[in-house]
């Protein structure tokens, strides 16, 4: 089962956001939770928003053990185009850079980490076992025969 989760027309440069989002591909949930907890980068708030939303897009899989980031990708959005006082009064352009922000994460392919589980019926005796008694047994007889003959 896949879900994805989208973020348009948000104010990051797509560089900077692929960046952060290099990090978490192929990761699972809870492992890119953790990775961007301790990231020092601005987009990881909004990597963090989109990807909370993807997972909660996956609908009964409330485990985010159970589920990875699939693909993660941004795209190039609209620029804003500004200006900034220049010389002798002239307007000096600049852009500010828009990204469009896609996440998908799927249930498929993840195993849920397994816990040993102590099986409750008690073993078998092992083959060895057996032999030892038996061994036990022919020892005592060779004693007892040691001591008839003696006395």
């Amino acid at each position: 089962m896949q879900a994805q989760a989208t973020a348009k027309f948000v104010r990051y440069a797509p560089r900077k956001v692929n960046q952060v989002l290099s990090l978490i591909r192929n990761k699972k949930v809870e492992k890119a939770f953790e990775i961007l907890s301790f990231l020092p980068k601005g987009s990881t708030e909004l990597v963090g928003k989109v990807l909370k939303s993807a997972s909660a897009n996956a609908g009964k899989l409330k485990d985010l053990s159970s589920i990875k980031v699939k693909e993660a990708w941004v795209g190039h959005g609209p620029r804003l185009k500004r200006m900034r006082p220049g010389p002798m009064g002239r307007g000096m352009p600049y852009k500010r850079e828009t990204s469009h922000l896609t996440i998908v994460v799927t249930s498929v392919g993840v195993e849920a980490d397994k816990k040993k589980v102590k099986s409750k019926t008690p073993k078998a005796p092992k083959a060895a076992a057996p032999k030892k008694a038996a061994e036990v047994k022919a020892a005592s007889a060779k004693k007892a025969e040691n001591t008839t003959e003696k006395g």
